[in-house]
C-alpha cells in the first residue's frame, strides 16, 4: 500500500538549467545538417529516385563498394604488418621508421594522386624515358597501365590512410602481455604462428576500428576519384546537385552514403562485442622486442620503408621538386590570398569547434541529466559523414534561413541585404565545425575525465560557480589537450576539400581548392606551392602525434 504521507518527488529534475539547455542546443546545432539531408531526401521537389536507380546509382554504389573494400584491405595489411614489426622486433632503422610510418597522414590523398599522374602519365618522366630509350614515338607503340583508374585510386588512398590502422594496431600490440608470446614460443610457435594465433586475435578490435576509419575516409574522398575519373557516390552528389540542379536527388545519394557509414560503424562495433579480452589484474610483463637476424632485419626495414616512401616521400618529393624549381609560382596571384583564407576559416573552425565541444562536455557533466548524456555520442556522427554530405546538409537549411532573413529585413527597412549566412564564410566554418566536432568532444571528454573530482569540489566550496570553476581549475589543467584538439581540427580543416568546394563563397579560394583547381587544369607546377604548404601544416600535427606516442 502506498503511504499517504509520502513526499512528492521534487520538480527540480524537470527544471531546465543553463548547462543542460546549452548542451542540448549544441547537440541540435551539430545534428541539423544530417537531419536536413534526411528530410530533403524524403521530401524532394522532384523525385528522381526511380531514375537514379535505373541509371547511375548502381554504378556509383558499385564503385564506392569496390573502393571501400580495396582501401580497407590495403590499409589493414600495410598498417597491421608494419605495426607488428615495429612493436615486436628490432631491426635497422626501427626507431625513425616507427614515427615516419605516420607521415602519410600529412598528405591528402588527392595530392598523392596528382603526384602519381605527373610522374607516370604520358608526359611524365617515366614514359618519356621509356620512349627515349626504346625509340618509341607515340603511345600506340607500347602498352602502359592506365594511371587514372580504380586500382590507382585504391593504391593512392590506401597509402594515405593506412596510418589509422598502424597507429591503433601498434598500440594494441605494445600493450599485450609478453608472457603470452613467451608461452607460445616455448610451445614451438614460430614468428608467423605467434602473429596469427596470439598477436592478431588480441589486436583485432583495434585493427577493425582503424580499418573502419580508413574505409569511411575513402567514401569521403572526392579529389582523388574525381581526378582519376572514378564515379562514386560522392562524385554523384556533385554531379546530380551542381550539374543536374537537383538537391533532392543529391540528398537521396547522400542518404545512401549515410547508410553505408552506419553499416561500417555497426560492423566494427559488433566485431568488438563478439571478441572481448581482459588483462590480468596484477601487473603484466611488457612485450620485449626481439632482435631479427641480419637478412630478416633488412627485409623488415624495406617492408616499413616502402609504404613511407610511396605514401609520403614520393608525393612530397614531386611537389617539392615543382615548387622549388619553379619558384615564380610562389608569387603567383591568389596564393597569398588562399593562405590567408585558409588560416581564417580553419582557425575560426578550430576555435568554434573546440569551444562548443568543451562547453557541451562540461555542461553534460555539470547537469548530470540523462538526455544530454545520451545525445553527446550522437554529435560525433559528423566525423563519419563525408564532407559532401555535410555540405549539402549545411547549405540547404542555411540558404532557406538566409532568404527568410533577407526578406524580413527587406520588408522592415526596404533594403535588400543579400545573402548574409551563405554569402560569406559562415556556412563553411559551420560545416567544418560539424565535421570535426568529434575531435574536440573526444579531447575535452578525455581531459575532463583525468581531473580529480576533489579539485573542482574544492573550488565550488570556496564560492566558485560552474563557470568560474571551469576557468580557474579545469582550463589550466586541460591546456595541453585543448591545444592538441585545436591543432588537429585546424589541420583537418586545411585538408578538407569536398565541403569547401560546395560551400565556399564565389571567388573564395583555400589552399585545398587552389590545389584542386590548378591540378584539374593539368597545371601541377602551379598547384605545387599550395600542396607543399598543406603538407607542411599536416606534418606539424603528425610529428606532435608521433611525439605523444613515442613511449609506445
Amino acid at each position: 500500500m502506498s503511504d499517504g504521507n509520502a513526499q512528492v518527488p521534487p520538480l527540480r529534475w524537470y527544471r531546465p538549467d543553463p548547462w543542460s539547455v546549452g548542451a542540448l542546443l549544441v547537440a541540435a546545432l551539430v545534428m541539423v545538417p544530417i537531419l536536413a539531408v534526411v528530410w530533403l531526401a524524403f521530401n524532394p521537389t522532384d523525385n528522381i529516385w526511380p531514375h537514379l536507380m535505373s541509371t547511375v546509382l548502381p554504378r556509383y554504389l558499385g564503385n564506392t563498394l569496390v573502393l571501400m573494400t580495396g582501401v580497407g584491405i590495403l590499409a589493414a595489411v600495410i598498417g597491421t604488418g608494419t605495426a607488428w614489426l615495429v612493436a615486436m622486433h628490432e631491426f635497422p632503422g626501427r626507431g625513425w621508421l616507427s614515427w615516419a610510418l605516420l607521415m602519410p597522414l600529412a598528405i591528402p590523398a588527392y595530392v598523392g594522386a596528382y603526384a602519381l599522374v605527373d610522374f607516370l602519365d604520358y608526359a611524365g618522366p617515366v614514359q618519356t624515358a621509356l620512349r627515349g630509350a626504346m625509340g618509341w614515338t607515340s603511345a600506340a607503340d607500347y602498352a602502359f597501365p592506365d594511371i587514372r583508374s580504380m586500382p590507382a585510386a585504391i593504391l593512392v588512398i590506401g597509402l594515405s590512410l593506412y596510418p589509422y590502422v598502424y597507429l591503433l594496431a601498434r598500440a594494441a600490440f605494445s600493450e599485450q602481455s609478453g608472457a603470452g608470446f613467451e608461452v607460445a614460443r616455448a610451445l614451438g610457435a614460430g614468428p608467423w604462428a605467434r602473429f596469427l594465433r596470439v598477436g592478431l586475435p588480441l589486436a583485432r578490435p583495434a585493427v577493425a576500428a582503424g580499418t573502419a576509419v580508413a574505409m569511411m575516409e575513402a567514401v569521403n574522398d572526392f579529389g582523388t576519384v574525381d581526378f582519376f575519373g572514378v564515379q562514386t557516390l560522392t562524385t554523384g552528389i556533385f554531379s546530380v546537385w551542381l550539374s543536374g540542379g537537383n538537391a533532392g536527388g543529391a540528398a537521396q545519394i547522400a542518404c545512401v552514403i549515410l547508410v553505408l557509414i552506419a553499416g561500417l560503424v555497426a560492423i566494427e562495433r559488433a566485431s568488438r562485442r563478439r571478441r572481448r579480452f581482459w588483462q590480468a589484474a596484477r601487473a603484466q610483463r611488457p612485450v620485449t622486442r626481439t632482435a631479427m637476424a641480419r637478412k630478416a632485419g633488412w627485409v623488415a626495414t624495406l617492408a616499413c620503408l616502402l609504404p613511407f616512401t610511396a605514401g609520403f616521400a614520393f608525393p612530397a618529393g614531386v611537389m617539392a621538386w615543382h615548387a622549388l624549381t619553379r619558384t615564380e609560382n610562389w608569387l603567383a596571384p591568389g596564393l597569398a590570398e588562399a593562405v590567408a583564407n585558409t588560416v581564417l576559416v580553419a582557425g575560426s573552425a578550430a576555435l568554434l569547434t573546440v569551444g562548443l565541444a568543451l562547453f557541451m562536455v562540461y555542461g553534460v557533466r555539470m547537469a548530470g541529466r540523462t538526455v544530454p548524456r545520451l545525445l553527446m555520442p550522437i554529435t560525433g556522427v559528423g566525423y563519419a559523414a563525408p564532407g559532401a554530405v555535410l555540405g549539402l546538409g549545411v547549405l540547404i537549411p542555411l540558404a532557406a534561413l538566409d532568404n527568410r532573413v533577407a526578406d524580413a529585413i527587406l520588408a522592415v527597412t526596404g533594403h535588400d541585404p543579400g545573402l548574409i549566412l551563405t554569402g560569406g564564410i559562415g556556412a563553411l566554418v559551420f560545416a567544418y565545425t560539424v565535421r570535426f566536432f568529434a575531435i574536440g568532444q573526444g579531447a575535452a571528454d578525455a581531459a575532463l575525465g583525468r581531473i580529480p573530482p576533489s579539485l573542482p569540489l574544492a573550488a565550488r566550496s570556496l564560492g566558485r560557480g560552474p563557470g568560474g570553476t571551469l576557468r580557474a581549475v579545469h582550463l589550466p589543467l586541460m591546456r595541453g589537450s585543448v591545444a592538441m584538439a585545436l591543432l588537429l581540427v585546424f589541420v583537418d580543416a586545411v585538408k578538407e576539400l569536398p565541403a569547401t568546394l560546395l560551400l565556399r563563397p564565389f571567388g573564395f579560394d583555400t589552399l585545398a581548392t587552389r590545389v584542386h583547381d590548378q591540378a584539374s587544369l593539368e597545371r601541377l607546377e602551379a598547384a605545387a606551392p599550395a600542396a607543399l604548404v598543406i603538407t607542411l601544416v599536416g606534418l606539424v600535427a603528425v610529428l606532435l602525434l608521433a611525439r605523444a606516442n613515442a613511449a609506445r
